[in-house]
């Protein structure tokens, strides 16, 4: 009788995994994410997307018990009022109506407008204001709303205030004139509009919005205005006639305000900026600078960011060199064209190209103290960047310039810059240390600090005593795994706790409370021995320091077990408890502003990242979302974590994938997919998607295929051959398990991936097939390329990072070439498909024109996708559909003997491009 039971339980098991769907290209749009989620400051309420791609998406508003309270169509980021009284959110036209419009070629003006939606979460009322460009929400206090319209016809309802009554001739409503500015009290709904506002902005903690007019026709009501919420009181502290207005700034208070105006209305390239600045308790605000008070060879510059210190006590605002005049006479004909490139100019032309913009509107912080009626200019043309305390309340400046270092920066790949401090008060400019990538201020500015990779060492300066220490020389505080022929990178650090006492930085595992002067130091996690990880979580993002009187709450990691988890560490005694440890990788959304609510997921390779709540012991977490409940119908997956020893004698790991209906008796064809180190990723969720770059893996496991995904470990000088000796023993240990079909094994990856594939399939013939994507195949011409995303030269690349050569052609010849696939283009027996785009900023397309034309050339099977105007990866939704399809054809032929799909057979025509794809599928002979 047992053994029947038994029986019949495995044959219903068995019958119900045999039942489950296998994945197919349109069971990808069944699947839904989770986007724009948050949690209301009380705790009571969690919002978010559910979002699905290339379609609309809901709006859906939780209770915390997990009671559904509103789910929206067509609606995206939900909001909470500061108060949590109020859910806003905007509604879209249907994608169905707009893509019908755009088919009908109606112009994008008369399409429909945004719908603002304000949801009373005590009442369950829903308020629609159609017609809405925009709105914005305060951030530290509630009860009003403020939003842009684009016509005022379709809300006849509201109200104008007074001071913008309707004249007899309208403007147009555009950028350039402005909107209508609505503000609206959520309470009682009582409106005003404010009409033609180009920029509005709140005060961050105090009842007030500043907002610049364009004024009506006849330019009554056009200046900055600023509207007390608390008495309802509006004054305006400028008027002006078509001026613009580039900047509005709030300090945290709204005690104070202060503006960047153009009141100029010629067409002069010295545009007369002018800051002004209002406080409380005045109507009339006060010209801070104009250029004629700026500082010889500057100018106030419009770019600037205007901030506020968190006291009061300061305004930083930018300052700017005078524009280089062109000289308007000249007719286009008669303008010449040519790039001069030189050979010491500290930046290639191609960057100097991209970074145009930029150069022409650089900005140099300076600050005014209120206190002292002084103006100190921070940054300079010697040291033109600057940072500040988060509050910048100090009175120190930490100033950096990379000019030095910035020529060799090409090819060494270093980014270093020399350092001096500032005094905000004086003006005073002292050297720091120099040679260093970044360096910091600490919170109360007591210290300058940073990570030094020449001798892999954090370092403290103090800023009182010009004292500059080395505090953790000599021991591990950098990049214990780093292969690459460059200075290991650290691990970074937590924070400061109060006032600049200890510095908390990271090594490989713990977390370490460093003495800034001293170098003395305590691990307060001990990590180390059981290989796991632990690293500070920060839960508010207002406070600037890591507090000793209250327990911090940490993320856990073990490098064995990949178990990953939440424990609380308790300052004051150094205790750690483990509070939730699992098979998942945890990730932190948002803490509840003013509870102890904490909005979180948990994921694994078979259970989606779904929204969980709890407090933070994790003892009770309450699960808000169910976003892909059809999962369970499909054939799905399960991964494990494997090992094996590489040619050159290293124990490696990596991820195995597998069908959820394994059977070890069987064989099955297999996909090896790979980049460096990913098996860290062990329990990240794959939910079916259009990947822009690289195989699904639950799609793959789905439809009957392994995946093996190896860890890489690099020699310098070999890269390729070092991802040969960690691969084909992976590979072939598997081989020796019985469950994989040696015949019919294809590996997939893409840019550092689609290399080291382009490497493998001239040293090997394991593979039946290969996708290789953005690849390249001839380091020797890839070195003297460019990087046309950022116009570096790729030199730095080969000579110090990923592409591990270790140093220049002419110093290694043998080592370019070894490590070029086209030079042993002929040994290559496994069929490619090769994707390279040509908008690539990283990997320049020509190396997939010369791969391909190559193997052409001998006659190779091989296939070459560029999606015009794409960059390193297809983003747009149709071309990373088209993308998986053909490679899901590609492999499917050659590692499953499916039917051959007919743009393998004949090509897609270039008559034939956009109209007709070639999935079709090919009689079997």
């Amino acid at each position: 009788m047992r053994f029947t039971l038994v029986f019949l339980l495995l044959f219903l098991s068995l019958t119900s995994t045999a039942q489950k769907k296998v994945l197919d290209h349109q069971d990808v749009a069944l699947w839904k994410s989770i986007k724009n989620d948050k949690i209301s400051p009380n705790g009571e309420f969690v919002v978010y997307d559910l979002a699905q791609e290339n379609s609309d998406s809901y709006v859906i508003l939780k209770s915390k018990q997990g009671e559904t309270l509103l789910k929206y169509y067509s609606a995206s980021n939900g909001k909470f009022t500061y108060d949590s009284k109020f859910l806003t959110f905007t509604i879209k036209p249907l994608k169905e109506t707009v893509d019908d419009m755009k088919r009908k070629k109606v112009k994008k003006n008369k399409f429909p407008k945004d719908t603002l939606a304000i949801y009373n979460l005590n009442t369950k009322a829903l308020t629609k204001i159609p017609n809405v460009k925009s709105y914005s929400l305060p951030e530290k206090w509630s009860g009003y709303i403020a939003y842009f319209l684009e016509d005022l016809k379709t809300n006849e309802n509201l109200k104008t205030t007074d001071s913008s009554k309707t004249s007899a001739k309208e403007k147009k409503v555009s950028d350039k004139n402005g909107f209508h500015l609505v503000t609206r009290n959520l309470n009682t709904k009582a409106q005003d509009t404010f009409k033609y506002v180009t920029k509005y902005t709140f005060a961050k903690k105090a009842e007030r919005l500043a907002f610049a007019s364009t004024g009506e026709k006849d330019h009554a009501n056009e200046g900055v205005f600023i509207y007390n919420f608390a008495n309802s009181k509006l004054i305006k502290p400028f008027t002006s006639v078509k001026a613009k207005y580039s900047q509005l700034q709030f300090s945290e208070t709204g005690k104070r305000f202060a503006f960047v105006v153009d009141t100029d209305t010629t067409k002069t390239q010295v545009r007369p900026n002018a800051l002004y600045t209002w406080e409380e308790g005045k109507d009339v605000a006060v010209q801070l600078h104009s250029n004629t008070s700026t500082p010889k060879g500057y100018l106030v510059s419009p770019h600037g960011t205007l901030q506020f210190s968190e006291d009061d006590s300061k305004l930083y605002f930018g300052l700017r060199t005078p524009p280089i005049l062109k000289d308007t006479t000249l007719l286009k004909d008669e303008i010449v064209n040519v790039e001069v490139w030189t050979y010491n100019e500290p930046r290639l032309y191609t960057v100097q190209e991209l970074q145009v913009k930029n150069d022409t509107i650089k900005s140099y912080q300076t600050v005014y103290d209120f206190n002292a009626n002084k103006t100190i200019q921070i940054e300079t043309k010697e040291f033109p960047d600057a940072k500040t305390t988060k509050k910048g309340n100090a009175n120190i400046a930490l100033v950096s310039t990379k000019t030095p270092y910035e020529l060799e920066s090409q090819w060494s790949g270093m980014r270093l810059r020399d350092f001096a401090t500032v005094n905000i008060k004086t003006g005073q400019q002292q050297m720091a240390f120099k040679a260093v990538a970044n360096a910091n201020l600490s919170p109360k500015a007591k210290y300058a600090y940073g990570y030094k990779a020449i001798d892999s060492s954090w370092f403290t300066y103090n800023i009182e005593t010009k004292t500059y220490n080395t505090i953790t020389k000599g021991k591990l505080f950098y990049d214990e795994l780093n292969d690459s022929p460059k200075h290991p990178s650290s691990y970074g650090l937590a924070g400061w706790t109060e006032s600049d006492k200890s510095i908390l930085l990271y090594d490989r595992y713990d977390i370490w409370k460093y003495n800034p002067d001293t170098g003395t130091s305590v691990n307060l996690t001990n990590g180390r021995d059981s290989k796991t990880v632990y690293r500070y979580i920060k839960l508010d993002n207002d406070v600037d320091f890591i507090s000793t009187n209250s327990n911090w709450l940490l993320s856990t990691f073990n490098e064995d077990t990949k178990e990953a988890g939440f424990a609380e560490f308790n300052p004051k005694n150094n205790k750690l408890k483990q509070l939730v440890k699992g098979p998942y990788t945890y990730k932190i959304s948002a803490k509840a502003e003013r509870a102890n609510s904490l909005l979180f997921t948990r994921e694994s390779f078979e259970e989606f990242p779904n929204l969980r709540l709890s407090n933070l012991d994790f003892k009770k977490q309450t699960i808000l979302s169910d976003a892909n409940p059809q999962q369970k119908d499909f054939n799905w997956g399960t991964i494990e974590l494997i090992e094996w020893t590489s040619l050159d004698g290293k124990q490696l790991k990596g991820l195995l994938a597998k069908p959820e209906n394994f059977n070890p008796n069987k064989k099955y064809p297999m996909i090896v997919n790979f980049y460096e180190r990913y098996s860290d990723r062990l329990h990240n969720h794959r939910a079916p998607s259009f990947g822009r770059s690289t195989i699904n893996y639950s799609f793959y496991t789905s439809r009957g295929y392994v995946i093996f995904n190896p860890d890489i470990e690099y020699r310098i000088g070999y890269p390729g051959e070092s991802a040969y000796n960690c691969v084909i023993p992976g590979v072939t240990n598997l081989i020796d398990k019985g469950f994989i079909d040696k015949d019919n094994i294809g590996v997939q990856g893409h840019s550092w991936g689609g290399y080291q594939i382009a490497y493998l399939v001239t040293k090997t013939d394991i593979f039946k097939a290969a996708e290789s994507g953005a690849p390249v195949p001839n380091m020797i011409s890839a070195y003297g390329g460019i990087r046309w995303w950022t116009g570096l030269s790729r030199q730095f690349q080969y000579e110090h990072t990923q592409s591990r050569i270790g140093g220049t052609p002419w110093e290694y010849p043998m080592r370019y070439i070894e490590n070029s696939p086209i030079f042993n283009i002929d040994k290559i027996n496994t069929p490619l498909l090769i994707m390279n785009n040509d908008a690539d900023g990283h990997v320049p397309w020509y190396q997939g024109i010369e791969f391909f034309v190559s193997l052409r050339r001998l006659g190779k099977p091989s296939w070459f996708l560029n999606y015009n105007e794409e960059p390193h990866w297809p983003l747009k939704y149709q071309n990373r559909k088209d993308f998986n399809i053909r490679m899901a054809q590609f492999f499917d032929y050659y590692l499953k003997g499916a039917p051959k799909p007919v743009w393998m057979e004949r090509g897609v025509p270039a008559v034939e491009k956009g109209i007709n794809q070639g999935y079709e599928l090919l009689e079997r002979n």
